[in-house]
């Protein structure tokens, strides 16, 4: 009766929500505050449990790319296909996707988690296998340290209970997988995903950008999954002693190291099956092949590698948050033939601290320049690029009027938008008046 209560009063706060405009996690909010076990009952149920998703960068798109190949793999996935990676977005995902009587027509959940709000959903729901991307040094305005952060990625393993997937480059949380390994031996299994010697410089940690040269690597694991191999829109990847080539819709570097992490984690939940007791209408097998299949149709989620269509040519929205994932964008893509514009802004989602900015080499934009500087400290990104000899044609803070003036400058030419959290969501509100911009997923 409460499941009943419970999804009546969401779906109505939901529906009241849309007719007023108002956000898309007020149904979560108010459940929470009326009924806080609700998540719990309505995720307890699922027969291959909960999967949670944290670290600092590569989240969403790491999620949406478990979601999209355990799909495939003919599992039904309930996940918080916003984005809202806070617990009240999750309830209300789970508000608006449950049938009347409180049921989610799922198996499996697959979950992206804010590093602190973490904390609030594992106190009710503990995940059955939880992946740890990286800690990277953003938003630290929130968290004071990156060791903060580490220590609050740390509380999630230990909530995990069956399956622990951690990345073997990052010096922090490949600390937490062997801490886990060491202190849930008996109940928790920790795998590791990881790059090959010659791809290690390519994908920095944040301790490179302070090291006279790169570490010593301390492998304390053969890697489940490791990227052997890249190339334009395909990647290579050793699996149990073997090298797998696909090819990859996905765009960014960052994005094909994701994929070796999201493959470990989908491995690790098809090989452990439904939780005992549970049923499940499929049985799906974790074979190499398949996966890759799967892996290779997956698109960049919202703002990461997304390609628009505006005026006949592509315009690409590549989402920046900390030095390494600057560092990687500006790598991943070739600047020539291309306008750019780069929206610096600097709210609560941004992170208000920007000094990163200065951790960023830029001078691979130094022949092509930048057509438009944009956002809260646009000025701030505009001194930043010309410290590095960067030629900057335009600077406007208001991002409608900037991408206006973008768009009249830069007629028949491909475009690219380099952008922080909150000017990628204003920006991509701006386009969809302007061309077809999907739904955030």
């Amino acid at each position: 009766m409460r499941d009943v209560l419970s999804a009546v009063i969401g779906k109505a706060v939901r529906q009241v929500a849309r007719l007023r405009g108002g956000g898309s996690a007020l149904p979560g909010l108010v459940i929470e505050r009326i009924d806080p076990g609700f998540l719990a009952r309505v995720l307890g149920r699922l027969p291959y449990g909960v999967i949670a998703v944290s670290g600092t960068n590569g989240k969403t798109t790491t999620t949406k790319m478990i979601v999209e190949i355990l799909e495939a793999s003919g599992l039904r996935v309930f996940t918080n296909r916003t984005g809202s990676n806070f617990s009240r977005g999750v309830v209300a995902a789970a508000i608006q996707e449950c049938s009347v009587t409180g049921r989610l027509d799922a198996d499996v959940a697959v979950l992206e988690l804010d590093e602190a709000h973490a904390m609030y959903f594992i106190d009710r729901v503990r995940p059955r296998f939880t992946l740890l991307l990286n800690v990277l040094r953003d938003q630290l305005d929130r968290f004071g340290e990156i060791d903060a952060t580490a220590r609050l990625l740390q509380r999630i393993a230990d909530a995990t209970t069956e399956g622990l997937i951690v990345n073997r480059e990052d010096r922090l949380v490949a600390a937490i997988g062997q801490q886990t390994r060491e202190r849930l031996s008996d109940t928790a299994e920790v795998r590791e995903f990881g790059l090959s010697d010659a791809l290690l410089s390519t994908f920095p940690s944040d301790d490179d950008f302070h090291a006279a040269a790169l570490p010593v690597r301390e492998v304390t694991a053969d890697a489940d999954v490791t990227l052997i191999g890249l190339g334009d829109h395909e990647a290579t990847f050793l699996i149990d002693g073997e090298s797998h080539h696909t090819g990859l819709k996905l765009e960014g570097l960052y994005n094909t190291f994701n994929a070796a992490a999201a493959l470990s984690t989908v491995r690790m939940v098809l090989e452990r099956g439904p939780i005992a007791g549970r049923t499940a209408e499929a049985h799906p097998s974790a074979s190499i092949p398949d996966l890759l299949q799967a892996l290779a149709e997956v698109r960049p989620a919202f703002g990461r590698g997304e390609q628009l269509q505006l005026d006949g040519q592509p315009l690409e929205l590549v989402l920046v948050k900390n030095p390494a994932g600057f560092r990687l964008g500006l790598a991943s893509f070739d600047p020539e033939g291309v306008s750019a514009m780069i929206a610096i802004n600097d709210q609560y989602a941004d992170g208000r601290d920007m000094s990163w900015l200065w951790d960023v080499e830029f001078g691979s934009l130094a022949s092509a320049g930048v057509d438009m500087v944009s956002g809260t400290r646009a000025w701030d990104m505009a001194l930043r690029l010309e410290h590095d000899e960067v030629p900057v044609a335009a600077v406007e803070e208001d991002l409608s009027r900037a991408l206006q003036a973008f768009r009249s400058a830069t007629t028949g030419r491909p475009r690219r938008i380099y952008c922080t959290y909150t000017a990628m969501l204003a920006l991509r509100k701006e386009l969809a008046v302007l061309t077809d911009v999907e739904d955030i997923w």
